[in-house]
């Protein structure tokens, strides 16, 4: 059956997420028949290369054979038990290599499964344990300008996109925020003080608000969904202290980071820290299986274990929790980390792609070229240096030339940005940055508005 007709299939009863439907009358949806490696296939016979992970869960590419073979081996004894009164052996093995694995402390794990709801999960522990220790005045949470921390009500409450929390705002526990460290527009060896002094208005936040507060919540070192904003890891290292100061929790959300994006396993490893509460989701399951966890600390788990309160315990839960087979995915995931030496293969594909950067970053309409291991992103700009109109739509122009020229990417608004499979060789590289050149010259021609033919010669 060809693209089109798939396509008049799904847009008759299928909703897409963060999507307007309306966009897809000129920007067809692409059907995809099969995945392997880092290339979508579609049912015409072209492919893409997938250069965002699949929304950055994909660390090692579509169908890989080890993670497909441990998974239908999973299947034929188990996939899926409740883990109220029950456990499996892959849930167990998973929370003893991820607490091996994690800061010093993390040594329990509260299993939901998707992101948001592991931030639903840290938030509620967060204010309970509070609760538990005769402060239910300790309610409120502290973070950061433009967060992300997912789309559920409690996990709105920490985010400040308005794209996202303002239409919602009647319904949300409003949280306080305060400015971020963004480095962008900064030269990397600036990084630090520009780090250090930004953290002037979070210690001040915490001075005036402790008494109130349950958590800082923070995404570290790069906040996502707010246009790859990064920072350098001495803001971390100042906030676990000044957490401990001022007695308020600290969540890291690496939801987005963890896994080896970064530079080391753990995003918040580069500051030597140890959080309160560590999400994770996305890369857990290596893409495959909806999953999330939260790490916590050995004192704050105490906080709920009772010998005779049953409703002290933390009375939080959903169907799927702990599911097998998402557990045998991630545990396929951890062992290619430990077969591949990712980590060490992913800082020389990182030094590659900041060697293209370098280049990118002297073209036309690319402004704030910026890196943190295997995360590149830059913004789209006008000939006189100044940000697109966001209703001029470039990222969604960008998007449309990349991907006829077989490559996905997936801007958020006038930010370009790369997340990679762990898998890319050096070849892909090259024709990512390639393509990203030609579309930057074909989104930003002229004066061209939404209706803008991307299809046009490059000039």
């Amino acid at each position: 059956m060809p693209n089109a007709e798939w396509m008049r299939r799904d847009l008759a009863h299928v909703w897409h997420p963060c999507t307007q439907m309306h966009d897809h009358e000129q920007l067809p949806l692409i059907p995809i028949r099969s995945a392997r490696g880092l290339w979508l296939h579609d049912f015409e016979g072209r492919r893409y290369l997938d250069a965002v992970s699949s929304w950055w869960v994909n660390i090692f590419g579509h169908g890989h054979p080890y993670i497909d073979a441990q998974i239908k081996a999973q299947l034929d004894e188990l996939a899926h038990i409740m883990i109220a009164g029950f456990t499996h052996a892959p849930l167990v093995e998973l929370s003893e290599r991820l607490v091996a694995r994690a800061p010093a402390g993390l040594t329990h794990c509260f299993y939901a499964d998707n992101g948001a709801s592991a931030i639903e999960v840290a938030l509620k522990m967060s204010q309970h344990a509070w609760r538990h220790q005769g402060r239910p005045e300790k309610h409120r949470f502290l973070s950061l300008r433009h967060a992300y921390h997912g789309e559920t009500l409690g996990a709105l409450g920490v985010t400040d996109i308005p794209l996202f929390s303002a239409t919602y705002a009647p319904l949300l526990h409003q949280a306080l925020h305060v400015a971020g460290p963004d480095c962008r527009g900064l030269p990397q060896e600036q990084w630090q003080e520009h780090s250090r002094q930004a953290f002037a208005t979070m210690e001040q936040a915490l001075s005036e608000h402790a008494d109130e507060l349950a958590a800082v919540i923070v995404e570290p070192l790069v906040q996502g969904a707010a246009g790859m904003l990064m920072y350098h890891p001495i803001y971390l290292s100042l906030l676990r202290a000044a957490c401990d100061r001022h007695g308020v929790h600290l969540i890291c959300d690496e939801i987005a980071v963890g896994f080896g994006r970064t530079g080391t396993f753990f995003a918040c490893e580069q500051a030597q820290i140890s959080p309160d509460f560590l999400c994770l989701s996305k890369a857990l399951t290596a893409g495959y299986l909806p999953m999330s966890v939260v790490m916590v600390q050995d004192s704050l788990y105490e906080l709920f274990y009772d010998r005779f309160e049953t409703l002290k315990g933390f009375l939080h839960s959903h169907s799927y929790t702990g599911n097998a087979l998402a557990a045998r995915a991630a545990l396929a995931s951890l062992d290619l980390f430990d077969q591949l030496d990712v980590l060490a293969n992913n800082r020389r594909r990182a030094a590659r792609m900041a060697e293209h950067g370098r280049h990118l970053a002297t073209a036309a309409h690319v402004a704030n070229l910026r890196q943190t291991g295997m995360i590149l992103a830059f913004d789209l700009v006008d000939a006189q240096g100044r940000p697109f109109d966001w209703r001029e739509r470039r990222g969604l122009q960008l998007h449309r030339a990349a991907r006829d020229r077989e490559v996905l990417l997936r801007p958020i608004g006038n930010t370009v940005y790369i997340m990679p499979p762990y898998i890319i060789e050096d070849a892909d590289i090259d024709l990512i940055f390639d393509v990203l050149r030609e579309s930057v010259a074909i989104a930003c021609h002229g004066d061209a508005g939404p209706g803008h033919d991307t299809s046009i010669a490059l000039p």
